[in-house]
């Protein structure tokens, strides 16, 4: 009979102290308090002509890791990231030589500016993060990572075909420009750099 009475006390103090403790966990859980700060600043605003012909969009796999003397868990730190980038390909029309004359009708088009990357738009997505108990990454590392990243989408970019293809795009739409003029009654001539007269 004790016994019994022992049992039913100690089950109705577990059943206490656990509603006690769902209680507590609860109450916590309604003061939780979020608080958020959006700051917006512009810092300038500048205008330009840029003409983008192509964009290229590309997924890479990227391994980092470095250590101290040996290359063991507590010394090591690594990271795989996948990188997803946009990179826009295209002419700044800011450095095309313009020669109008009204009175002949006539354009002149010099020296149309060789194609250049006007844009890298990368979003990264980290794996497989470890970090060892002596060297651990830090605001600095993952700064130096995003600057990495660019840096190896550009030289990406650079030797696929986007150049050539964003070459083929300008003279396109010079060509398309020469026809409007023409329609329009004017003599368009259009002296397109070495890299356009590839083709």
């Amino acid at each position: 009979m004790i016994k019994t009475l022992w049992v039913i006390v100690i089950c109705l103090l577990i059943g206490f102290a656990g509603g006690l403790g769902f209680w507590y966990y609860m109450s916590r859980q309604n003061q939780l308090q979020i608080q958020e700060e959006q700051t917006v600043l512009l810092e300038r605003i500048k205008k330009v002509a840029k003409l983008i012909t192509v964009e290229g969009y590309f997924t890479e796999i990227y391994s980092y890791k470095d250590y101290y003397y040996w290359d063991i868990s507590p010394l090591r730190k690594k990271v795989l990231l996948r990188i997803k980038a946009k990179v826009s390909v295209g002419i700044d029309l800011e450095d095309l030589n313009i020669e109008l004359n009204q009175d002949l009708k006539t354009m002149k088009i010099h020296c149309c500016p060789p194609p250049q990357i006007l844009s890298i738009d990368t979003d990264l997505d980290y794996y497989d993060l470890s970090e060892g108990s002596f060297n651990s990454f830090n605001e600095a590392d993952y700064n130096a990572l995003q600057k990495k990243a660019k840096t190896f989408i550009k030289s990406v970019a650079e030797k696929s075909d986007l150049m050539q293809q964003s070459a083929d795009q300008a003279k396109e739409f010079l060509e398309i420009v020469q026809a409007l003029g023409k329609s329009a009654g004017w003599e368009v001539s259009i002296i397109p750099s070495a890299q356009l007269l590839q083709k």
